[in-house]
């Protein structure tokens, strides 16, 4: 199992010094500490993950201060930009970092975005498919046909050219089809427990590796990576309760992601019409209720039994998210704890492959 951290949380709308102190000191950690990478974001007007707008410009950053963890976005909003744009600005980044990033792209979820590309919204899913081929073609050196504005095509070469030949790609998957899709083109899945239990996730990835064989790709070769809330320490009672509050703050920061916790847990509700009492009895019913199955929230012991169940699973890397705590100090002194656990793994994989 592979080990990254993942950016998302960060409240945008706070006016404090230092936002992304927890951003660079735990990607410094990650870098000396062989982790694989770091994952940041793309969102946009709202402060749920309204810290990281650009990840072009937040990974560029990251390259200044890092040296050897690949830089990730998690993900690019194909449908919002130029594909053309994007290969440019990404390259720039690539040779910043000395051939460090990967991308993730994503259909887009949300309405407000589509302010930016109004009339890519209806049209969003093909757009990212037909975007990604574009970026990938771009990036290796290959001609692109654009149109200008008076509608005249013009062949295209981005510039500067990348340090990597070949751009390394993830899929942003939820739905059966997008996995099936994200095999056909051999490239890598970026998913989560937002929408569903590790049962409900685990015949998709099946579907994944079978779309990778059928479509002439190795459907070992092929990486899923899971999104997971993470916050690592000695005792289970005590990380529980450490965690609580930010927890509870980080969905009431993001009030459609509640809902949908309940509506899994079969609960039809209208939190518009909740006071705050019945908000606090629902916010305690989905903590408990992500404890079992669904985070890395917990001891060495307690975590190593989930990624046990991830891994049975198919998935590959765990991207960390360690952001929904806003506590700085907290999530830097939980950080050590991660690395033991990743430790652990690197351990037990050793002995397998020494006794095989």
């Amino acid at each position: 199992m592979e080990f990254s951290l993942f950016y998302f949380s960060g409240d945008g709308s706070k006016t404090q010094e230092k936002k992304y102190n927890l951003l660079i000191e735990s990607a410094k950690f990650a870098d000396e500490n062989d982790f694989s990478a770091v994952w940041v974001p793309e969102r946009h007007f709202h402060p749920f993950g309204g810290l990281y707008p650009n990840p072009s410009l937040t990974c560029t950053a990251l390259a200044m201060i890092t040296k050897q963890i690949q830089l990730r976005a998690g993900s690019v909003v194909m449908p919002l930009h130029n594909p053309a744009r994007v290969a440019e600005e990404w390259s720039v980044a690539d040779n910043f970092s000395d051939g460090r990033v990967s991308l993730a792209f994503a259909s887009g979820w949300t309405m407000d975005d589509f302010v930016l590309s109004t009339e890519s919204h209806a049209n969003r899913k093909q757009m990212m498919w037909n975007g990604i081929q574009t970026v990938q073609k771009l990036w290796q050196g290959d001609t692109v046909e654009l149109k200008d504005a008076t509608g005249k095509t013009f062949d295209v070469k981005t510039f500067p050219r990348p340090i990597q030949s070949k751009l390394p790609t993830w899929v942003v998957c939820q739905s059966s089809a997008t996995y099936i899709e994200a095999g056909k083109i051999g490239a890598n899945v970026l998913t989560s427990l937002l929408g569903g239990s590790l049962d409900e996730v685990a015949p998709q990835i099946s579907l994944y590796r079978q779309s990778l064989e059928q479509n002439g790709y190795d459907p070992q070769a092929g990486k899923v990576t899971m999104m997971i809330h993470t916050f690592v320490g000695e005792d289970f009672d005590e990380v529980k309760e450490a965690a609580r509050e930010p927890f509870y703050n980080y969905l009431k920061t993001h009030i459609n992601l509640l809902e949908s916790l309940a509506r899994d847990a079969g609960i039809n509700v209208d939190l518009k019409k909740f006071n705050e009492e019945d908000i606090n009895s629902l916010l305690q019913f989905a903590y408990e209720g992500w404890l079992r199955g669904r985070t890395l929230i917990g001891s060495k012991t307690t975590c190593m039994q989930m990624i046990e169940r991830l891994q049975k699973a198919g998935v590959d890397e765990v991207a960390c998210l360690i952001d929904f705590n806003d506590n700085f100090d907290a999530v830097m002194a939980s950080l050590p704890h991660l690395k033991d656990l990743k430790n652990i793994c690197n351990r037990k994989k050793e002995e397998v492959a020494f006794s095989s």
